[in-house]
């Protein structure tokens, strides 16, 4: 599995515009972009912290999977994502361990990169996202 780093912590929040007043303006932390993500009906935007990102995650629809986190249980602490080599291979031990896969099939970001939620009943409490990142051509794992 060899997981690589702490790639982001994801926060839920209502509004992204306010919670930018304390996570940029007040915290000081640099907004790196804002994107929609029309396939998971999110509006996420990045801040960059050290080798990781936390990432803000407002719903962009009344019905998508944030929104409905966000009316069961409020505002805060969504997910961790850890980068993985090979998501494959991260998943199918994860498996064999009795993880209990959100994703059956890995999901790919318009950049390439691939990854998979881990339920929380799996892993004491905690939404976990694995990520395998894109590689460039010639760009060793």
């Amino acid at each position: 599995m060899s997981p690589a780093a702490i790639n982001h912590i994801a926060v839920v929040v209502e509004n992204l515009e306010a919670a930018l007043r304390f996570w940029r303006d007040a915290l000081d932390l640099p907004l790196a972009r804002v994107e929609d993500n029309a396939d998971e009906a999110v509006r996420i935007a990045f801040l960059p912290l050290g080798e990781s990102e936390i990432e803000l995650l407002e719903p962009s629809t009344p019905d998508s999977g944030i929104a409905r986190y966000l009316a069961k249980r409020g505002p805060g602490m969504h997910h961790l994502c850890i980068e993985v080599t090979d998501l494959g291979a991260a998943m199918q031990r994860l498996v064999a361990h009795g993880a209990e896969l959100i994703n059956e099939t890995p999901r790919i970001r318009p950049d390439g990169t691939r990854y998979a939620f881990i339920h929380p009943r799996s892993t004491g409490g905690v939404l976990l996202e694995l990520y395998e990142l894109s590689r460039q051509p010639g760009e060793q794992a």
